[in-house]
């Protein structure tokens, strides 16, 4: 199985990027979709997931309304679209993906493939 983060890098504050999750190796429209993201000195947080249909989506209170999660299960693909970009969203984000049950959809135990991170760097 293999994950392909990218479309990571430099932006300012108030810019997009939309990052990108190429699958292969596993049947993708059978997984839920997540994005983490870590900060240097900090925990690998949860960012946003998305279920198997690509109807419901789950979002981090601090990026709701800015970010979006999408996913093209044709193409194998899962994206996740940011907007509104702030200093504090600077991290290495990585995409996962896993069959959570509802209480894991936040939790990084809930994904078992994970891809290697892109950067995500927001300047002031």
């Amino acid at each position: 199985v293999q994950l392909q983060a990218s479309g990571g890098g430099l932006v300012q504050a108030g810019g997009s990027l939309r990052l990108s999750c190429a699958a292969s190796g596993l049947t993708f429209r059978m997984y839920s979709m997540g994005w983490f993201r870590q900060a240097p000195g900090k925990e690998r947080e949860f960012v946003a997931s998305i279920r198997v249909s690509g109807g419901t989506a789950f979002y981090a209170d601090s990026v709701k309304g800015r970010f979006a999660i999408s996913r093209d299960n044709a193409k194998t693909t899962g994206y996740l679209q940011m907007n509104s970009l702030k200093p504090e969203d600077t991290a290495v984000y990585y995409c996962a993906a896993g069959q959570p049950i509802l209480s894991y959809i936040r939790q990084t135990d809930g994904y078992r493939h994970w891809g290697q991170g892109t950067l995500v760097t927001v300047s002031s």
